[in-house]
């Protein structure tokens, strides 16, 4: 299968991961679905998380609520813990910019893709995520054999400090830099666990 994962050049990196094993293949394929499912519908990740620490609404481009499965083109609102900025009406912003499958006969993925955006709600051009713009964050859901796996592939995180808003530069530099050395992870663990769990099937 292609490597849907950009690669890493500068700033942080962080690679989160949870399996869940099942008698069979057929069991393997069948769980892949409601996984997959779970990973498409953004706006419910706060629930599937144990840990709730941020919640995601799912907007179109103008930023209005949307409530289907995320496709490329889509925005996610993020609603993280502490102050939100200025450029972001309060909220971090991304841009889902892939979402593909692949199948073959034992295995298959499917990648959802974002990066840090503007805000769609208003005509500033700066970025609206404490992260830059050449931050990706790569999600998979992953059936191989008899197990299936969630995944999170954060990439070249730099913080964000080129915002019309010399607030919002401080805050992005904090969050990007606590992001950095580890604090996202229980976010990301919480919902790759969350995304395989069997015991709510």
């Amino acid at each position: 299968m292609k490597n849907q994962i950009p690669e890493q050049h500068e700033g942080g990196q962080l690679d989160t991961i949870a399996k869940a094993k099942f008698s069979s293949i057929e069991e393997a394929k069948a769980f892949y679905q409601i996984a997959k499912n779970r990973l498409l519908n953004v706006s419910c990740w706060a629930e599937i998380c144990k840990v709730p620490l941020s919640t995601f609404t799912l907007t179109d481009k103008n930023g209005r609520e949307l409530i289907r499965d995320a496709v490329p083109g889509d925005y996610l609102k993020i609603d993280i813990p502490g102050p939100g900025t200025h450029t972001g009406d309060g909220f971090d912003w991304v841009r889902i910019e892939k979402v593909n499958e692949e199948i073959n006969q034992d295995s298959a993925v499917i990648t959802l893709q974002a990066r840090p955006s503007v805000n769609p709600k208003q005509q500033d051009s700066s970025t609206a995520h404490f992260f830059s713009q050449q931050a990706t964050s790569t999600f998979q859901v992953k059936q191989s054999g008899n197990t299936v796996s969630a995944e999170e592939h954060g990439r070249n995180e730099v913080p964000n400090t080129d915002t019309s808003h010399l607030t919002d530069n401080i805050r992005n530099t904090l969050i990007g830099w606590t992001a950095k050395i580890g604090l996202s992870f229980p976010q990301w663990k919480s919902l790759v666990k969350g995304i395989v769990e069997t015991d709510s099937v």
